[in-house]
């Protein structure tokens, strides 16, 4: 029997919230339920990372010298266990069946990672929610993310963001910015490209995951990636 497709679902905290930049918009958490339960439906296996953005940065905090940087990024993996939580609630109002895993153990709010408890529920048809990045500080929830793909052995990892891939320049700033439709682990790691980071991308090419970057605010688009529509907006990092 042919295993079902897997992916891992990477949000960044930002886009969490919305026009504000801060806190959780529950409009676009409803949105991101509707996006996840399509996938579910059709039979693909979900794992979803969010970032912690939308509350607090770690490197941020840290900037001043007044927090130490691992305590910034120990904040920062908090504030992921509670956009975590927030997403839980969503999908479960969507009516999936979800469990948030945390890195951190916080037996009372959700369960530890353990990556063979992760794969059975992926089995089982429920959504998996990766909380609080790697556990260490110093690593980014990209890099968590491309972590727990790799764990449960999920065929490509999607990078959902607000715009529609990768681009060669900020096509905020430049007209003249063109859409990168493929591109290769080492163009990716390109400063003034920024898929992820470098850490992150040097992991998905030691084990050979796709990087799938799209824009997250098309309805349809995630599943449409998945199925390998042409019309997809996305850009793949792959050899």
């Amino acid at each position: 029997m042919e295993r079902k497709k897997r992916v891992l679902v990477k949000f960044s905290g930002e886009a969490l919230a919305g026009e504000s930049g801060f806190g959780i918009d529950n409009a676009i958490l409803k949105f991101i339920a509707k996006q996840i339960k399509e996938l579910v439906e059709n039979g693909v296996e979900v794992g979803i990372v969010i970032g912690g953005g939308n509350i607090i940065r770690g490197v941020s905090a840290a900037k001043d010298g007044i927090i130490k940087r691992t305590s910034g990024d120990h904040m920062g993996m908090l504030a992921t266990v509670i956009n975590s939580i927030a997403m839980r609630e969503a999908l479960e109002k969507a009516g999936l069946i979800v469990r948030v895993q945390s890195a951190i153990k916080m037996e009372a709010i959700c369960e530890t990672f353990i990556v063979g408890r992760a794969q059975r529920h992926l089995e089982k048809g429920r959504v998996v929610i990766f909380a609080a990045g790697t556990g260490n500080p110093f690593f980014t929830t990209d890099t968590a993310a491309t972590l727990r793909a790799i764990e449960i052995d999920a065929d490509m990892i999607i990078k959902a963001t607000k715009v529609d891939g990768v681009y060669d320049k900020d096509p905020k700033k430049f007209e003249d910015a063109k859409l990168l439709r493929e591109l290769t682990y080492e163009l990716a790691m390109n400063d003034n490209i920024k898929v992820m980071d470098d850490t992150a991308i040097a992991l998905a090419k030691d084990n050979k995951l796709p990087i799938l970057v799209c824009n997250m605010f098309k309805d349809g688009n995630l599943l449409s990636i998945i199925n390998g529509d042409d019309s997809a907006f996305c850009s793949v990092v792959k050899n």
